[in-house]
């Protein structure tokens, strides 16, 4: 940034990951605001990343298609276009958000865009599998 597009991100994306993100709250009983959020350091966790490296060419990252499983018990469908109409729209914006304070994405780094699907409540015991069209798929056993 600053004026980073979404072409711009797609060019300069080597590929893209299966992947999920593992929410670490602190606020009881996910009854959180956009303050709590910041207070709880956007109740990152951690992400899994799958084995699959998708590069971006002639693929249309709008449409992505994704099975979201818990359980083995399919809970919710979602494209790509759930994260602000495009991944890449969201990584530009993030991008551009970031360049008036001085930092930057950089080669190499892993950026999530943004979830397709509402979190859903983990326990331990629990399994959780994405699958994605053309990108492949990724789980989570948590112990």
């Amino acid at each position: 940034g600053p004026d980073v597009t979404a072409d711009q991100v797609l060019a300069a994306t080597e590929y893209l990951i299966p992947s999920l993100e593992v929410i670490d709250s602190r606020v009881k009983d996910w009854k959180i605001k956009l303050c709590d959020t910041i207070a709880d350091n956007a109740s990152c966790g951690r992400f899994v990343l799958g084995r699959s490296r998708t590069p971006v060419g002639g693929l249309d990252v709008r449409l992505i298609g994704m099975n979201y499983y818990v359980n083995g018990e399919l809970v919710s469908t979602a494209t790509s276009a759930a994260v602000i109409g495009s991944p890449a729209k969201a990584v530009a914006w993030l991008a551009n958000t970031l360049a008036p304070y001085g930092h930057y994405l950089h080669a190499g780094q892993v950026i999530m865009p943004g979830s397709l699907v509402a979190a859903v409540d983990a326990k331990p015991g629990g399994h959780i599998r994405a699958d994605f069209d053309h990108i492949g798929s990724v789980e989570l056993r948590l112990i």
